[in-house]
């Protein structure tokens, strides 16, 4: 009787199991539809890229070239030039964006040390709020600064120290840096959220025995919070490399003009610049399948070194 009691217990808590999964299943469902919808369905338009697409035309009416856009982008000599300066642009950009990536941790450790709540809130949220507001926004708050008329040129033309406005906006010197300057302001506060949040996991009884035995503030951070915060700033770093090519489109959108065009178009611009200004929808297809696929590879390149080196898989 005891045996059987047990297997009908089992068999019971195996069909709750299984209706608690399913449950848990319904919930993220409608999540699952979504990033369906807006990341797996619009793959079906990698099929341009074998076709000489001409809009408003029909694909059904336009030839197939087969691989004849993917061939351009490595014997073409024009495209060749201009594709190796947007990759140059591209791995400045995000190589710039790497090294500044332990400004986020820094942030966060500096920030969990002010004692004062009030100031701390403050802090947080003042440096938070630019991750909401939309590139438009900040370049109009650009040009309301630097512009040739903005509040900078007018202060040194009236304080005498130029005669001329400085053209911040108009001009190809030092882009990298203004658009890395842009990117970290709006950036910082939000990106140092996932650390907070992993000092907040931190034990406190470290804390509390660190200072028994007479360590200062500094001690403290040294030898306690950034080792604790070491592998998820790891794990951001990996997932950083994995996106090396993925610049974004709206900051450099909005940045560019006809005198910084060639050292601010990145990839994800180039490829909207040839589809929508171009009107070589195969083309841009193309490249962006290509990017695609390279994205990948380094995804499950830093995949496997994660599993490597620290023993836990990123996917």
């Amino acid at each position: 009787m005891k045996k059987g009691g047990a297997a009908v217990r089992s068999k019971s808590s195996k069909r709750a199991k299984d209706q608690r999964g399913f449950k848990y299943f319904l919930w993220i469902l409608p999540f699952l539809i979504l990033v369906f919808l807006f990341s797996y369905f619009p793959l079906h338009g990698w099929i341009y890229a074998f076709f000489d697409y001409k809009p408003p035309r029909s694909l059904a009416d336009c030839d197939f070239v087969g691989l004849q856009w993917f061939k351009m982008l490595f014997t073409n000599k024009t495209q060749v030039t201009q594709l190796i300066q947007v990759m140059k642009n591209t791995f400045a950009m995000s190589f710039l964006g790497i090294l500044t990536s332990i400004l986020p941790l820094g942030f966060a450790i500096l920030l969990n040390e002010i004692k004062c709540k009030k100031f701390k809130t403050f802090v947080q949220t003042f440096t938070t709020l630019p991750n909401f507001i939309s590139w438009v926004l900040v370049y109009s708050v650009a040009f309301a600064l630097f512009s040739s008329t903005g509040m900078v040129n007018s202060l040194l033309e009236n304080l005498g120290v130029i005669t001329e406005p400085l053209k911040f906006l108009d001009n190809d010197s030092h882009t990298y840096l203004w658009m890395l300057l842009w990117n970290t302001w709006k950036g910082l506060g939000w990106g140092a959220i996932i650390y907070l949040a992993s000092i907040a996991g931190i034990d406190q009884e470290l804390y509390e025995a660190a200072s028994i035995d007479g360590a200062n503030r500094f001690q403290l951070m040294k030898n306690i919070t950034l080792p604790a915060l070491l592998p998820t700033f790891f794990i951001m770093l990996m997932l950083a490399i994995s996106n090396f090519l993925n610049n974004g489109l709206d900051q450099y959108f909005v940045f560019q003009n006809s005198f910084n065009k060639e050292h601010i178009q990145v990839l994800d611009l180039y490829v909207y610049n040839i589809g929508m200004t171009g009107s070589s929808y195969s083309l841009a297809t193309a490249i962006s399948m290509l990017k695609s696929v390279i994205s990948v590879a380094l995804l499950s390149v830093c995949n496997f070194v994660s599993k490597k080196t620290r023993g836990e898989s990123m996917i």
